[in-house]
């Protein structure tokens, strides 16, 4: 029998190339509120994390206010930008072609930015219904707190050690692994940084894929290393 019985996928900058999108969107917004940042900055720093939480990390860091409106000005540009850009991460459909068993999407995203993504690139049919949002599930448990894997662990009746993770961000791995998962970190898409792997495999991934055609034969890799033994 399979060491896995569920996959859990993170969405942006796993399944769709969005995180660039969010990057270049939020890095001009905080530019122009005084707090200079650029697009790869955004992307080493805030990715997997919500707007409203890198809005209150920058108000730690910095004696700088940031206006609440710049929650929902930031939301409507980029759902719109999305709507026109965001494309699904190369060799996506070929690797959940190939990997057999329950799968599911867990995401810090919104259940409307879900579905607006992933019916525009095709994937949704691979995932529906079990495409979950860490924001229907109450105030203030996103990642990096383990709220939402465990969550999509028990719609399967699943435990987490029987569980792997495909993430891109250094808390969404942390949220894996704090859940007692393991974790595959991802550094294919374009919000991607020369110390992406390195911070994915010190955050707890085992290891770490450049190309989402590897995914399936890194999968099969770990469950008949853990057959080992």
């Amino acid at each position: 029998m399979s060491s896995f019985e569920l996959t859990l996928f993170d969405c942006d900058g796993v399944l769709v190339d969005s995180e660039i999108i969010a990057a270049k969107v939020e890095s001009k917004l905080l530019t122009e509120a005084g707090y200079p940042i650029s697009v790869e900055e955004m992307g080493e720093r805030f990715a997997g994390m919500t707007w409203k939480n890198i809005l209150l990390s920058i108000e730690k860091e910095v004696d700088i206010p940031l206006s609440a409106s710049l929650i929902d000005k930031s939301e409507q540009l980029l759902d719109q930008k999305l709507a026109r850009e965001v494309k699904a991460i190369e060799g996506v459909q070929f690797a959940l072609s190939r990997i057999k068993g329950p799968r599911c999407i867990c995401s810090n995203s919104s259940t409307a930015r879900l579905d607006l993504m992933l019916s525009k690139v095709g994937l949704k049919e691979f995932f529906a219904p079990h495409i979950f949002s860490a924001k229907d599930l109450g105030p203030d448990r996103v990642k990096p707190k383990p709220d939402i894997f465990l969550h999509g662990a028990k719609q399967f009746n699943v435990s987490p050690s029987r569980c792997v993770v495909v993430e891109d961000s250094v808390h969404g791995v942390h949220a894996a692994r704090e859940a007692g998962m393991r974790v595959i970190g991802f550094t294919g898409a374009s919000h991607t940084y020369p110390s992406h792997a390195d911070k994915l495999t010190d955050a707890g991934a085992e290891t770490v894929i450049a190309r989402m055609t590897d995914l399936p034969g890194v999968i099969a890799a770990m469950e008949e290393w853990e057959g080992a033994f």
